[in-house]
C-alpha cells in the first residue's frame, strides 16, 4: 500500500498544525504510524491521496448515516449555495429544520442551533445552570462531551472526590462545579447527589456511550437517572450527538422511552455539515435569550447551507424507516460474523452493539464502563488496526470509540469486513 503522498503531507502539516492535525485522534498515536491524508468519499468508501480505498466504519463519526456524498445531500446543499453562504439573519429553513427535530425527538418542544456538538454541550449545561440557579454538574467518567472546560475533568478517588483537570488550561474553580461518578453505577450518582443536596444544576451523559469504545446502559440505569432527577430538581441532558437519528429516528430516548429533559444533537442534523442542536422542554428553552435571560448566541448558527443539507437528511430518515431496520440488520449480520471469528479463534474479547454502532474491545472483561474499557490491550488494538487497514478496512484509530455503520454498506462490504476481521485477528495473535 503507497502512502507516499500522505506522508509529505504529514510531514508538511506538522510543521503547520500542532501535532499536524486539526483534532487528536486523527494523528494515529493510539494505533502506530502515521494518518492518512483522505481526498474524497462515496458510499461505502474512502479514498486516500495516494489513490488507495477503504471501506470504512467511522462515517465521520456517525453523520453519514446513508453513505458518503448521498445524491440527496449533494443536490440539496448544489442548490443553497446558489442562494449565498451565510446572511447572520433568519432564514426559512432554520423554520423547517426545527420543525422536523421537534416532530422526531420526543423529549425537544423548542430547540436552538448552533454550530457543533461541543457548543451544544456547552449552551445546554448554561441553560440548565441559568434554568435552576445551582453550579454543579455531574457527568460520567469516559463519556466526552466535546472540549468544553466543564467536561475535560477527570474522576477524583473516590465517589464523592470532586474533579480535577484532565487538561492544561482547565481551571480549579471549574473542576469544582464537575462531579464525576462511574457510568452505570447509580449509587455513586445517589452518593454524590447527597453530598451536594441542593446544589446539583445537571447531570448529563451520554445514554449509550461511543467515547470509551461502545458502552450500553444497564438495566435500570437511564429510568434511575430520570427518577433521581425529578426528585431532587436536577435537569436530565442526554448527549444523543453520536447516537441521535441514528439508533432511531428519535434516538436513544426513542428506542427506551426514557425522556430527557435537554436533549443534545450535533452533525448528523447537518447531513454531515458542520451543525449542532440543544433543545428540550418549553419552560427550559423559553429561558434562553432573547425569550429569556440566559444568553447564547452565533453568526452562522442555522446557516443556511448546513440547514439545507440537515433538512435533506431529516426529511429522508423521518419518511423512510427502512433505513433502521437497514442498519439494525447490518449491524447484527456484522458484529455476529466477527463473533464467530473470534470463537473460531479461540478468542474471548468484549463485542458490545447497540444497531449499527459497535466496538470490539481487546479484553476478555465485560466493558460497563471506563474503567473495564481500560482494562483492554491497546497495544493489540494498533496490530489489529493495522492489519485491518492493510487489507482495506479504515476503522476508528483507537480503541476508545465506537464505529459506524452506513445503509451504503452492503452485503457483500460486510462480507469482506468479516473476511478482514478473521485474517486480521488471525495475523496479530
Amino acid at each position: 500500500m503507497n502512502t507516499q503522498i500522505s506522508e509529505q503531507l504529514f510531514q508538511k502539516a506538522q510543521t503547520l498544525i500542532p501535532g499536524g492535525v486539526n483534532s487528536p485522534v486523527r494523528a494515529f498515536k493510539a494505533v502506530g504510524g502515521n494518518p492518512l491524508f483522505i481526498k474524497s468519499a462515496k458510499g461505502a468508501y474512502l479514498f486516500d491521496e495516494d489513490g488507495n480505498k477503504y471501506i470504512e466504519l467511522i462515517n465521520s463519526w456517525g453523520p453519514m448515516i446513508i453513505g458518503h456524498a448521498h445524491e440527496l445531500i449533494e443536490k440539496a446543499v448544489s442548490d443553497a449555495i446558489q442562494n449565498g453562504f451565510s446572511y447572520g439573519a433568519p432564514t426559512r429553513r432554520e423554520v423547517e429544520i426545527a420543525e422536523l427535530i421537534v416532530s422526531m425527538v420526543p423529549s425537544v418542544e423548542k430547540v436552538r442551533l448552533v454550530n457543533s456538538g461541543t457548543e451544544a454541550t456547552m449552551a445546554a449545561i448554561r441553560v440548565a445552570r441559568g434554568y435552576t440557579g445551582k453550579d454543579k454538574i455531574i457527568k460520567f467518567e469516559g463519556c466526552y462531551h466535546g472540549h468544553g472546560d466543564s467536561f475535560l475533568i477527570a474522576a477524583g478517588s473516590g465517589a464523592i472526590t470532586l474533579g480535577v483537570p484532565d487538561s492544561p488550561g482547565v481551571t480549579k474553580g471549574v473542576a469544582n462545579d464537575t462531579l464525576t461518578a462511574p457510568f452505570n453505577d447509580l449509587e455513586a450518582v445517589q452518593t454524590l447527589i447527597e453530598a451536594n443536596k441542593g446544589n446539583i444544576a445537571c447531570i448529563i451523559l451520554e445514554p449509550v456511550v461511543g467515547n470509551m469504545g461502545l458502552v450500553i446502559p444497564k438495566d435500570g440505569f437511564l429510568q434511575g437517572l430520570r427518577q433521581l432527577c425529578d426528585k431532587e430538581g436536577i435537569v436530565l441532558i442526554f448527549d444523543e450527538v453520536m447516537t441521535g437519528f441514528r439508533l432511531s429516528k428519535g434516538g436513544y430516548q426513542e428506542r427506551t422511552g426514557i425522556i430527557p429533559d435537554l436533549t443534545t444533537m450535533g452533525k448528523i442534523i447537518g447531513g454531515g455539515m458542520p451543525v449542532g442542536a440543544y433543545g428540550g422542554k418549553k419552560e427550559i428553552m423559553d429561558r434562553v435569550a432573547p425569550a429569556g435571560p440566559i444568553y447564547q448566541a452565533g453568526t452562522l448558527s442555522g446557516n443556511p447551507i448546513a440547514t439545507a443539507a440537515g433538512k435533506a437528511m431529516l426529511t429522508y430518515l423521518n419518511e423512510h424507516p427502512e433505513v433502521y431496520t437497514r442498519l439494525e440488520e447490518a449491524g447484527n449480520t456484522l458484529t455476529a460474523g466477527i463473533r464467530s471469528n473470534m470463537q473460531k479463534l479461540g478468542l474471548n474479547y468484549t463485542l458490545n452493539q447497540v444497531g449499527s454502532m459497535f466496538t470490539l474491545f481487546f479484553t476478555e472483561k465485560p466493558v460497563n464502563n471506563f474503567d473495564d474499557a481500560k482494562t483492554s490491550d491497546t497495544q493489540r488494538f494498533g496490530q489489529y488496526f493495522q492489519a485491518m487497514l492493510k487489507r482495506g478496512i479504515y476503522l476508528a484509530p483507537s480503541q476508545y470509540e465506537a464505529m459506524f455503520i452506513s445503509t451504503a454498506l452492503t452485503d457483500e462490504h460486510i462480507n469482506t469486513i468479516v473476511e478482514a476481521n478473521y485474517e486480521s485477528l488471525k495475523e496479530i495473535i
